[in-house]
């Protein structure tokens, strides 16, 4: 999908491709060839720029050509109420335009449409790029909160049953806390160096970084920052809880089995007794004695009385 939008925080446009003028905003959401080709050709930009958001696989870097300069940063998505992953996005700044490439349509991107157009510019196209990486740090930010609430529900239903539903709700929680820690320490590093980048007369053209621009900036740093020390803290609770329930998990199959053993005792002695007197041969009370039964059931009821009450007073059962 692709779609061009120009927006000077009062007027909002959406343009075609024919329209395509100074100062755009190009949205590619999973592209086509066609559709990468044409605003390569249209803005002069590198193929492999456009593609390099497209694979999942993707670090986040910057890349700096003599017109244009890359920055492909992890942004978060959630695949559902308990999955959480990330998308690389790249965001590629020209001499003319501003161009965002995604696999999918994602929250960060989704922030910047008709009804938020006082709050970005695309002609300033530096800071529209920090508002960006604002809004993915601030999305981090919002579902490791969502995170820590599960947990605490997840945590709740795990004390009333020991179903694999909620672990497995538990395994997916873990594996999105790494997904989030390994994008937050790659993106920090990929905002360092673009705090560093105004020193860098290659793409001092493309990138100005004004005063309040560097504030935007240090910003989305504290952010990310803050972002990198809750899921840390989080990933900690998280393994720390999940080795809790698994020893109570193990402690609990313990006891069971350690009851079912007693029981297994205990039902043996009557079967042992009653066999006794069950064979073929000459036994007490064999003979016809009005008692017999009477005398054996209280034998059975003695042996297994006192079976029983050493295992409770052992604590076995």
């Amino acid at each position: 999908m692709l779609r061009i939008y120009k927006n000077d925080g009062v007027n909002y446009f959406e343009l075609g491709i024919e329209e395509l003028v100074r100062n755009t905003w190009i949205n590619l959401v999973n592209p086509t060839q066609d559709e990468l080709q044409l605003v390569a050709e249209k803005t002069n930009t590198p193929l492999d720029f456009l593609k390099a958001a497209l694979d999942e696989e993707e670090r986040p870097r910057i890349e700096i050509e003599e017109d244009c300069v890359l920055i492909l940063i992890n942004i978060p998505v959630m695949l559902s109420e308990t999955s959480y992953d990330t998308l690389p996005l790249g965001i590629i700044i020209t001499a003319q335009n501003i161009i965002t490439v995604c696999l999918e349509n994602n929250p960060v991107v989704l922030e910047f449409n008709e009804y938020n157009r006082r709050s970005f510019n695309t002609a300033k196209r530096t800071r529209f790029l920090f508002q960006i990486l604002y809004k993915s740090a601030t999305y981090y930010l919002r579902y490791l909160r969502q995170i820590s609430r599960l947990s605490e529900q997840i945590e709740g239903d795990l004390r009333r049953s020991m179903k694999n539903k909620e672990l497995f709700e538990l395994m997916d929680l873990q594996q999105a806390l790494t997904y989030f820690t390994s994008s937050l320490r790659s993106n920090g590093i990929v905002m360092d160096r673009l705090l560093r980048i105004r020193s860098n007369n290659q793409c001092r053209h493309l990138i100005q970084i004004y005063e309040e621009d560097e504030d935007l900036l240090e910003d989305v740093i504290i952010e990310n920052n803050q972002a990198v020390q809750m899921v840390e803290m989080y990933s900690r609770i998280l393994s720390g809880m999940a080795e809790t329930f698994a020893s109570i998990i193990s402690n609990n199959l313990n006891m069971v089995m350690k009851f079912l053993t007693s029981m297994t005792i205990i039902l043996a002695i009557p079967t042992m007794i009653a066999s006794f007197w069950g064979m073929n041969v000459k036994v007490p009370f064999g003979e016809a004695n009005p008692y017999g039964f009477i005398i054996v059931v209280a034998i059975i009821i003695t042996v297994t009385g006192i079976a029983t009450y050493l295992l409770i007073r052992k604590n076995i059962l």
